[in-house]
């Protein structure tokens, strides 16, 4: 069964996340005896923080995305360098055969600069193959072990770099859909934490309610604030 894919529970940025749920592990400190009448106690903001930690050390998408750009670049580089070593094997066998014969054909390498990564890697092996079959038909234009092996080689480093570079990719999957997993843990227990709050000072202490009040944007905190200064205007009318 395909694993659904996670989404984030809330739609601000994650370092606004660590930041929010800091400030309210302060408040909650401060709060702590009225707290721990709801069951939950200094453990409990103790593991709170700990997740923060945790979080907090976890690699953000920039960092993943440029580990995974500088392998794709070195995949292209490698994909070049194979490509210039089968050049200059199709140059000689050129010389030796029409480009248009069934022996230049065999070796397979037309549109190779449209080749998708693993045609390109299969193209590199059947030159190697092809090549070795004539080399003695090849050999007084300058077709040898030594010209077959530089493919060979290209071949392998090209393969190397496109399996690097697709564990990248993989490995940037893996961490995006961790960090997400981690911060709607972070942001559930936050919303646990706030809601406590407020229902400790919705009677008696308007300050420290708004301290557990959630903004998702600066949005948010101005249409709160308009509508607090509102309501402060309204009651101090006659």
């Amino acid at each position: 069964m395909k694993k659904q894919s996670l989404h984030r529970q809330y739609n601000f940025p994650d370092a606004d996340l660590y930041l929010q749920c800091m400030e309210r592990i302060q408040y909650a400190h401060r709060d702590i005896k009225e707290f721990t009448q709801y069951g939950y106690d200094i453990e409990r903001l103790k593991g709170f923080k700990a997740l923060c930690d945790k979080f907090r050390g976890l690699p953000d998408d920039d960092e993943l995305l440029g580990d995974q750009m500088i392998t794709t670049d070195k995949k292209y580089a490698a994909a070049e360098a194979l490509k210039t070593t089968i050049r200059s094997l199709m140059t000689r066998v050129a010389i030796k055969y029409n480009n248009r014969s069934g022996r230049y054909r065999k070796f397979g390498t037309a549109k190779m600069g449209d080749m998708t990564d693993a045609q390109l890697i299969f193209c590199g092996r059947r030159v190697v193959r092809v090549a070795r079959q004539q080399i003695d038909f090849l050999a007084d234009v300058g077709v040898n072990e030594n010209v077959i092996k530089r493919i060979t080689d290209a071949t392998r480093d090209f393969e190397k770099a496109v399996n690097i570079q697709q564990d990248k990719v993989a490995d940037r999957d893996i961490a995006v859909e961790r960090r997400i997993e981690q911060g709607n843990k972070l942001y559930e227990e936050l919303i646990t934490l706030c809601n406590i709050g407020k229902d400790i000072w919705v009677e008696t202490d308007t300050v420290k309610y708004e301290n557990y009040c959630i903004y998702e944007s600066n949005n948010d905190q101005k249409k709160a604030r308009k509508a607090k200064m509102e309501a402060e205007e309204q009651g101090e009318r006659p």
